[in-house]
């Protein structure tokens, strides 16, 4: 299982945790995609969702924003190795989402997910 760096920050609350527990965290999050459906040394970019995925090495998946940190546009495609933005030509790595080319100079924000099986799921 793989949980992006956004994991980290989930276990910094803010103390007002009464116990209680909704039945939408409870309830099974929705597949983004099957884990034979992201190539290895490549990704996905789900646009309606807003997320790709990544498998920089095998059974290795990492999710992040689809957001370009530039100006906004959904990213276009993973390709030679990174994340790549038509709108303005920036690159952003499999493994964290940092800027490998600008004009980008903030990272892809990272996604909570898990694997299932055969799903990579929103944590």
């Amino acid at each position: 299982m793989m949980l992006g760096a956004a994991a980290l920050t989930a276990a910094c609350g803010d103390g007002d945790d009464d116990g209680s527990s909704s039945a939408a965290s409870s309830a099974p999050a929705q597949a983004l995609v099957r884990t034979g459906d992201v190539p290895v040394g490549g990704g996905t970019v789900l646009r309606e969702r807003k997320v790709v995925v990544t498998q920089p090495e095998e059974g290795d998946f990492r999710a992040f924003s689809a957001i370009c940190t530039h100006q906004g546009c959904v990213v276009a495609d993973v390709s030679g190795g990174t994340i790549n933005c038509a709108c303005h030509d920036s690159a952003f790595a499999l493994t964290d989402g940092a800027v490998e080319r600008g004009p980008a100079t903030a990272p892809l924000p990272a996604e909570r997910i898990t694997v299932e099986g055969d799903a990579v799921r929103l944590a």
